[in-house]
């Protein structure tokens, strides 16, 4: 099994659509809108190893304690989950995940993973040492679709998560061809839209 790099992601992002929207470079900073000066953002885009997708400003939602209900992933409830309204400030746009919390939201990038790679989705650092975790997640060969991201808040204290800004990197391996791709074993999680997809079996 092999890491892909740079080379390969943007060979793959223009000629197939692995990555769309794709940025062909690691951003730091925006511009306000109206273009007086510019703010840092957590990173985005592409990296020597990997890619960071960003968060989208679309839908987020967090757990909510319901008295008698219990979470199934067998009969996800949607009374579980609150959707949370975006906000914003001189650094951004953000949602606030509470603390001791665990929230859903969605790639802003549409993935299209080729049939012999599996890539791996790991949270970002610049979260990681605020207490904020996303769950490693693999995303199989030929799946397609917005990724749902699963983050944790195991601090005590109320955090920002950004939106358009970077949330996890994606890191991408080739293996040998497989007998049955996810595509053509029809997975539950195929074709994902740009928006939180509840638990499924």
């Amino acid at each position: 099994m092999m890491i892909k790099n740079d080379i390969w992601i943007t060979e793959k992002a223009i000629a197939q659509g692995m990555i769309d929207p794709f940025i062909k470079e690691l951003v730091r900073s925006a511009q306000t809108k109206d273009l007086n000066q510019s703010f840092a953002v957590i990173s985005y885009g592409l990296s020597s190893y990997g890619y960071d997708i960003r968060l989208s400003p679309n839908d987020f939602m967090i757990f909510r304690h319901e008295p008698g209900e219990i979470v199934d992933p067998k009969n996800f409830c949607p009374k579980n989950l609150e959707k949370v309204s975006l906000k914003h400030d001189d650094r951004g746009s953000f949602f606030i995940l509470p603390g001791h919390s665990y929230g859903l939201g969605v790639s802003l990038e549409k993935l299209k993973i080729p049939a012999n790679i599996t890539a791996i989705c790991m949270g970002k650092s610049s979260y990681a040492r605020c207490g904020i975790i996303a769950n490693i997640t693999p995303v199989e060969c030929e799946w397609e679709g917005h990724l749902t991201l699963e983050l944790s808040n195991s601090s005590p204290s109320d955090a920002k998560i950004y939106a358009s800004e970077g949330i996890c990197q994606l890191l991408f391996f080739e293996g040998q061809p497989c007998d049955i791709t996810y595509a053509q074993r029809k997975g539950k999680y195929q074709g994902q839209p740009e928006s939180v997809v509840f638990a499924k079996v």
